[in-house]
């Protein structure tokens, strides 16, 4: 699934566009995760105005109207000319002056919404903070994991708690900290919780100026790979020796996502955690 870094690199290989304006908008299927509005042609004569991102969404500006489109697992938008054969699954396409814009999605889990009230409330309201911005900060993820007893990768995860630190991004910044992505986040000392938010922060920059992440298809809209893949220490090494200290890495499930860590360089500490049961008992 593209993360967003990778969406990042996606809203900017899209700026051409920005001052052009929309002459045709051509639904070929509109089941994705939600349907594919059926007035997209009220784009005709608009000018987008501005392209920003928001968690893993990106936010087209025109002159009316806003969309939130959100590449879902397998989506991709492509800058192409009008000559160029549309692939089975390219599910929109969006003519302006100079280029198409096309959505190519074959698991059909991407959107394509008016951001309206609703699509703002469901959406986006109840996002985090951007972890490259300054709010997210050591003071505030503190506050946020005092009372998480999830594992600090499942809650670092948390769109709710700060946007977009998928599982490769949360992976990577794990590995490089020697914690194990089990460990009670709430277990995490201030010192940890520090470095924490700076390592987050320095590998979403370096994965934008990499371009992201190809693992498998992703590609920005002008067919560039990301590079970022390269640089990998733990994401995807299950079986595979430790760069480190050369010990098998290890894999589990957590929060549905596969967690690859080096049981040496990243040992799990067994902590105390009181249920809320006799918390409220000792209050009483």
């Amino acid at each position: 699934m593209p993360e967003l870094p990778e969406v990042e690199t996606t809203k900017t290989s899209l700026l051409p566009l920005v001052d052009q304006t929309v002459c045709r908008a051509e639904v070929n299927n509109s089941s994705l995760r939600w349907p594919i509005p059926h007035d997209l042609n009220k784009l005709v004569g608009q000018k987008l105005i501005r392209l920003t991102r928001r968690s893993k969404y990106i936010l087209a500006e025109f002159e009316q109207d806003t969309m939130l489109w959100h590449l879902g697992m397998s989506g991709s938008f492509r800058l192409c000319d009008t000559q160029t054969e549309l692939r089975k699954h390219d599910h929109l396409v969006i003519q302006f002056e100079n280029t198409e814009l096309r959505y190519h999605d074959p698991r059909r889990f991407g959107c394509i919404l008016w951001l309206d009230e609703s699509s703002q409330t469901k959406l986006i309201d109840t996002l985090g903070p951007e972890p490259l911005s300054d709010a997210f900060n050591a003071d505030y993820l503190e506050a946020k994991f005092k009372n998480k007893n999830v594992g600090a990768k499942v809650a670092i995860m948390d769109n709710h708690i700060v946007v977009g630190v998928g599982n490769i991004y949360a992976t990577e910044s794990l590995f490089n900290l020697g914690i194990h992505p089990a460990q009670p986040a709430s277990s995490l000392s201030r010192q940890q919780i520090e470095t924490f938010v700076v390592e987050v922060k320095r590998i979403l920059k370096q994965a934008i100026d990499l371009g992201g992440s190809t693992l498998r298809d992703y590609t920005n809209a002008m067919g560039e790979n990301g590079y970022f893949q390269q640089t990998l220490l733990a994401y995807g090494r299950a079986g595979e020796m430790c760069v480190n200290c050369e010990t098998t890495m290890e894999n589990l499930k957590l929060g549905q996502r596969a967690s690859v860590f080096c049981p040496q360089c990243q040992p799990l500490k067994q902590v105390k955690i009181a249920s809320k049961k006799a918390i409220k008992s000792k209050k009483a």
